[in-house]
């Protein structure tokens, strides 16, 4: 049986750093954004970019993607770069350094992971604070139906990733799969997505909630990518297994509360 513990252990390890992060930046965050919270409005129009940015990327030229994804990737390090040191000549270097360094000839799959991950903190950081518990639900179920459509029906999603992939841009974290011989990848909106979840179950139910959640997702993303991997499926939306693991780390709340009062009430 082919079997993959990485991938999952690194998400894990992701989303509880996520966490700390959040809560470390959380005031800093919400007094440069002014305490600006997303409407149910702006969640439409934001999925709705989503998918059409996706769309678009598949038929633009490379370079043209090139540019757009590192001028996207240099304002993002330099506005969590301001948000740790608020002094623009000090925020300036950090994205010029990860430019320098994709155009050299030293750019190699760790700086590329590294450098991934890194967005994905920035992402959920920044992100994280602009959603609140009603605009999150909001956010994954559309957003996970547009996901379905252009992974499994217009394979959009497929196509602008590989273009991104050939270019060498850390639009995704690559590993090797353990103990298999192989490498498998995850977006990083997969990887904001867990994290946003990760941000606003912990902010709702509290910490350790938060980690069973965690725990939860981790699982059952181990168990779906088990069955993928073991079934030769070639791409799959990320999302569902992501949001499989979170509504069960939900579900499985609310039947020991259910379970909790019924027991009180009976006594």
């Amino acid at each position: 049986m082919i079997l993959d513990v990485l991938l999952p252990s690194v998400l894990f390890l992701i989303a509880v750093a996520i966490i700390f992060l959040y809560a470390k930046f959380e005031k800093k965050v919400d007094t440069l954004l002014g305490g600006t919270e997303l409407r149910i409005e702006h969640v439409v129009l934001l999925v709705a970019a989503i998918g059409i940015v996706v769309t678009v990327l598949v038929f633009v030229p490379e370079r043209a993607m090139m540019v757009f994804f590192l001028f996207a990737y240099s304002t993002i390090l330099f506005l969590f770069t301001y948000l740790l040191a608020p002094k623009w000549y000090l925020a300036v270097p950090i994205p010029v350094l990860f430019i320098v360094l994709y155009l050299s000839p030293y750019w190699n799959i760790y700086l590329f992971n590294f450098f991934a991950i890194i967005f994905a903190f920035c992402i959920s950081v920044y992100m994280g604070s602009l959603f609140t518990w009603k605009t999150t639900a909001a956010f994954v179920a559309l957003l996970t139906i547009v996901d379905v459509i252009q992974v499994l029906i217009t394979r959009f999603t497929v196509i602008s990733a590989e273009k991104a992939l050939d270019l060498r841009l850390p639009v995704a974290i690559i590993l090797p799969t353990f103990p298999y011989e192989g490498w498998t990848f995850l977006g990083l909106g997969d990887v904001f997505l867990f994290g946003l979840l990760s941000i606003q179950t912990t902010q709702k139910y509290g910490r350790k909630f938060g980690f069973a959640s965690i725990v939860s997702v981790t699982i059952v993303f181990l168990l779906l990518q088990t069955i993928l991997l073991n079934t030769g499926v070639e791409s799959f939306p990320a999302t569902v297994f992501i949001i499989s693991g979170w509504l069960s780390s939900l579900g499985a709340r609310y039947l020991y509360r259910s379970h909790i009062l019924r027991g009180v009430k009976t006594e």
